[in-house]
């Protein structure tokens, strides 16, 4: 897995950035609405950097690079706003040299050295003769399709009558049926050409919003954590912190989406054409968020010219609106899924990055792959659940034989040492067979805080029972009335003489305790301190006497607890970590449990719906058919593909050591989001059928939508990860007490 740029494509950012931060500063960009939104200068000198030459072949006189080395050009122009047609330019370019090289040699030569500014038409002209061109303003000549034909339109100076526009930056409508043209190719192969040419601006155009909606977001941050109001900076604010933390997030996702895409295509991967319908949707819809969250984030200062934020509103809704409503992307996007509308996909070039997790962990997904289908009979599938409802003691005990319930574990604990791309292929094998994980992941969890912190008496009683599947843990971490406020812990332990200690109060929400053998609990041990200070943690047998379990039965058709503790005595050798020390095991705990996904629910969830829509008649023909259906199934499976993007992320960076600005929060609070969104949506869009609770797709995505609920608040509800983001993704100040 590789998510990182090539040296030279870092030393092209760097070397694109510095000149873009002097040459595109917001006052050349203010300066530069006064010449029809167009900076010639700054245009020659990108021209000069090779800009407009990246996607040219070499034997045609380019650089002969590929589309993620275009991509690092184009995040820089969205971060800068820069003024002029980068994307179409470089889409012309490319048009140009691949149709009429040798006879266009001095265009195209005009065109590298930013003599020349060359646009494309989006829509064919034979059916649009009149349409708004980006940079039209401004071009001497503009590509465009004509019937079977690819014409170079000439734009003679003077043609176009221009007029002001929301953000003045040489977009213009032409007439092009007043304009003289020349065909510079025609038949299929021609066409094919130009319709790759405008698969290829979409992706410019997502990578270079996303660049502009990050550095929108980087503006509202700074000026939160200067401007003070009612005695505090305002970033301190949830209301202000918590939605620019939700947009950096989703800023994230469209550069990925984008990434993803780009990397399909040059896989070969079925849905790569629907992928790029779905960046550019993705990244337009996020930018018109995100400006104007930022600019709100800067109150009434935001709407004047002064501020810079403005300039990044307008051309957030200006650069993809000049193609027309995003909408009709994403109605793309559906048609390319479900109605087989054919795409002619782009040549992207050679692409290093790589979301692959490598031979090892295919191989060993395809050894526990198989092992599932050998033992999971019709009967267990049946019984198969989400939650600890769905555990089985036989189909544990066979996983820890084979060494399948903690693969990452040293060898001699029962383990495989396996590396984190292995862990992440396994667990999707355990939710492809929809095989309860939760009475192992806490287990496991337990059994980690075990081996770090416990003493070797604990050691040798707990983890041999653990590793030989015969024993699963539970946590008593929520008090009723506490809720995520763990250090709030009432329940309490008292010394009870000769190394043993009593323990007194309730737990709620320990699932699983009605089956679990130990439960990991955070206790106080100290009420004369402040309320972190004085907890401590205990591993406590529930076959101790006083514990007393009693059910709470969710609408997820899901079974938890709460659990009472009265007058349980403890041995000393069951505490974990120093007495009054509980912070720091309670840390290295929640540093296990934040972060992950919930990408396969949400997988489920759209191959429910689809399979739903394929059977419900609607207006006499199956729903899948309806237009409004499948941009709704698109829309599901973007923000699935945008998750497993952000997990990925999460996951190669802690592999490689890099800086994680909470990118494990991001990943969990962006998943259980879209899923509980998503499942409502779809739900909705089933109905009534998908009311029902029978067998099949009705019953699957009925659960769904009632599963959804609890991911968002699982290993910390979404208010405490967007807290998380602010502060470490955003720099602003800290938002809890």
């Amino acid at each position: 897995m590789n998510f990182d740029l090539t040296d030279d494509q870092r030393m092209m950012l760097e070397s694109f950035a510095r000149y873009l931060d002097e040459n595109s500063s917001t006052e050349k960009v203010r300066a530069a609405a006064e010449t029809q939104g167009f900076d010639a200068v700054m245009w020659r000198g990108l021209a000069e950097l090779g800009a407009f030459c990246l996607r040219v072949p070499e034997d045609q006189g380019g650089l002969g690079l590929g589309v993620m080395d275009a991509a690092v050009l184009m995040e820089e122009v969205g971060r800068t706003i820069a003024a002029g047609p980068v994307a179409e330019t470089l889409v012309a370019a490319r048009v140009l040299a691949l149709l009429a090289a040798s006879d266009q040699a001095e265009l195209l030569e005009q065109i590298f050295t930013g003599e020349t500014v060359t646009s494309i038409a989006y829509a064919d002209i034979s059916a649009q003769p009149k349409q708004w061109v980006a940079g039209g303003a401004v071009a001497q000549a503009v590509i465009a399709r004509k019937g079977n034909q690819v014409v170079l339109v000439s734009v003679p100076q003077g043609a176009v009558q221009c007029e002001p526009t929301m953000a003045d930056n040489a977009i213009a409508e032409l007439d092009f049926a007043n304009l003289e043209s020349i065909v510079l190719g025609e038949g299929d192969k021609a066409t094919k050409v130009f319709a790759q040419g405008l698969e290829e601006w979409k992706l410019l155009m997502s990578v270079a919003l996303s660049g502009l909606s990050r550095e929108a977001i980087r503006l509202a941050s700074v000026y939160a954590c200067e401007r003070e109001a009612f005695g505090q900076l305002i970033g301190a604010y949830q209301g202000i912190s918590h939605p620019l933390a939700d947009l950096i997030v989703d800023v994230d996702g469209g550069k990925y989406l984008t990434w993803r895409a780009i990397h399909d295509i040059s896989k070969g991967i079925d849905d790569a054409g629907a992928q790029i319908s779905m960046a550019l949707w993705w990244t337009a819809d996020t930018a018109a968020r995100a400006v104007t969250q930022s600019l709100h984030t800067f109150g009434g200062y935001g709407l004047a010219t002064e501020y810079d934020i403005h300039l990044y509103n307008l051309r957030a809704k200006v650069w993809p609106l000049v193609y027309g409503d995003p909408s009709r992307v994403l109605e793309e996007a559906g048609r390319r899924l479900y109605a087989g509308e054919a795409v002619a996909l782009p040549d992207v070039g050679q692409v290093d990055i790589d979301f692959d997790l490598g031979d090892e962990a295919n191989a060993m997904a395809k050894e526990l792959d198989d092992l599932f289908n050998r033992i999971l009979t019709p009967e267990l599938r049946a019984k198969a659940h989400y939650s600890f409802d769905g555990f089985d003691a036989g189909v544990h005990k066979t996983l820890a034989e084979h060494k399948f319930l903690f693969p990452e574990w040293p060898k001699d604990s029962g383990g495989r040492e396996a590396e984190p791309y292995v862990i992440n292929a396994l667990r999707s094998v355990w939710e492809s067979h929809g095989w309860t994980s939760h009475p192992v992941s806490t287990t496991g969890m337990v059994g980690t805080m075990i081996r770090k912190c416990g003493n070797d008496e604990l050691k040798q009683d707990v983890l041999p029972k653990i590793i030989a599947g015969e024993a699963i843990c539970s946590l008593g971490y929520s008090e009723p009335g506490c809720g995520s406020d763990v250090f709030a812990a009432k329940t309490k332990a008292t010394p009870d003489g000769d190394g043993w200690w009593r323990i007194d109060g309730s737990k709620m929400w320990t699932s699983g305790a009605n089956i679990a053998h130990y439960v990991l609990m955070l206790v106080r041990t100290n009420p004369d301190v402040p309320k972190h200070k004085g907890l401590t943690m205990f591993v406590v047998p529930m076959d101790s006497e006083g514990i007393e379990v009693q059910a709470v039965h969710t609408f997820q058709d899901e079974r938890t607890n709460i659990t009472y503790y009265d007058g349980v005595r403890v041995p000393d050798k069951y505490r974990l970590g120093e007495v009054d020390g509980g912070l720091k095991v309670m840390s290295a705990a929640l540093a296990l449990e934040h972060g992950g996904g919930f990408m396969k629910s949400q997988q489920a969830l759209f191959e429910s719906a689809e399979q739903m829509c394929a059977e419900i008649t609607y207006q006499g023909k199956p729903l899948i058919q309806d237009v409004d259906a499948q941009k709704r199934l698109a829309r599901t499976r973007a923000h699935t593909y945008i998750a497993e993007m952000l997990g990925d992320r999460a996951l190669w960076v802690g592999v490689t050591g890099k800086e994680s600005k909470a990118y494990g929060p991001m990943t969990k609070m962006f998943s259980s989001e879209k899923f509980q969104s998503d499942a409502r949506d779809l739900l909705d869009l089933t109905a009534p059928y998908s009311l029902s609770k029978r067998d099949g797709a009705a019953g699957e995505l009925n659960l769904a939508y009632r599963h959804a609920h609890g991911t968002t608040i699982y290993g910390g509800t979404s208010e405490v990860h967007r807290s998380m983001i602010a502060e470490k993704a955003l720099g602003l100040p800290r938002t809890r007490g």
